[in-house]
């Protein structure tokens, strides 16, 4: 783990490989380490140099508790791929699929290529009632028992096909109960205070950035019309739909994804995954 001192702020990268620079950001809550079990190996055995980082919030990041934008999460990246030497691809999930979009329209100079997972362009009805409900429960100093609040989550973030092997479903389970203690993290906490209100798909229509957009079949929290409609946004961009998992389908089915987005940067097209 390296620290580097960009926008302004503390900022926490880990990079290993040689080659071409990719920078993958992770979503609301979540660690740049969330990357290294599947992306982070594929991507290194491809031939780039990938770096993970932990955005503005996630220790020992700057965890900016007075409060966060995706304005500044945008600026952070920025300011680290121009650290680590331009031009790099971006990869990102959920918040870091928004990051991403915003860098793709503000800063094209900086990017090759953009794939975003799990996004949208306007706001999502359950998306916002998550996160003011995760707001109330942090201010109030309401604490879920770990084990209903893992059960929650898992519901949530993953597909049904995941959850009916018991044994898969009991993994995710432990998985989630060891880590609900980061929630109440003061960065956390600003992460959810995040503005999701805005509705960008007339902006998108100026990226220039070459997009991959991959939407997860079962994913609750950015339904893949949402995604679909931010590929349509973008001029030339691809959709890409993988079947059988949710919100953390980069988890759920790490290998297909894997493929999907190497082929990309590669320039490659598997169009029997594209969906309408």
């Amino acid at each position: 783990m390296s620290i580097a001192i960009v926008n302004g702020i503390r900022l926490s990268y880990h990079m290993v490989g040689e080659g071409p620079l990719v920078l993958l950001i992770m979503g609301s809550g979540s660690p740049g380490r969330a990357w290294r079990t599947y992306q982070v190996p594929a991507l290194v055995q491809a031939g780039f140099r990938v770096a993970t980082l932990d955005n503005r919030g996630i220790a020992p990041s700057e965890e900016s508790a007075d409060g966060i934008t995706i304005d500044d999460l945008v600026a952070d990246s920025a300011a680290l791929i121009e650290y680590l030497g331009t031009p790099a691809h971006v990869v990102g999930t959920s918040l870091g699929a928004l990051v991403a979009q915003e860098l793709a329209l503000e800063r094209p100079e900086l990017i090759d290529h953009a794939v975003m997972m799990a996004t949208a362009g306007r706001p999502h009805p359950m998306l916002l009632a998550l996160n003011a409900g995760e707001r109330e429960l942090h201010d109030e100093n309401v604490r879920l028992p770990p084990r209903y609040g893992a059960a929650i989550k898992a519901t949530l973030h993953l597909s049904p096909h995941t959850l009916e092997d018991p044994a898969a479903a009991q993994h995710w389970l432990d998985m989630f109960e060891f880590s609900a203690s980061a929630t109440a993290a003061p960065g956390v906490r600003a992460q959810l205070g995040i503005d999701y209100s805005r509705n960008r798909l007339s902006d998108y229509t100026r990226i220039t950035t070459p997009s991959l957009i991959i939407g997860f079949s079962d994913d609750l929290l950015a339904p893949p019309k949402y995604c679909r409609e931010v590929a349509a946004a973008i001029p030339d961009a691809r959709y890409v739909e993988i079947d059988r998992c949710g919100h953390l389908g980069y988890l759920e089915r790490p290998e297909e994804v894997n493929r999907v987005v190497i082929d990309f940067l590669f320039g490659r097209t598997h169009q029997d995954h594209d969906r309408p």
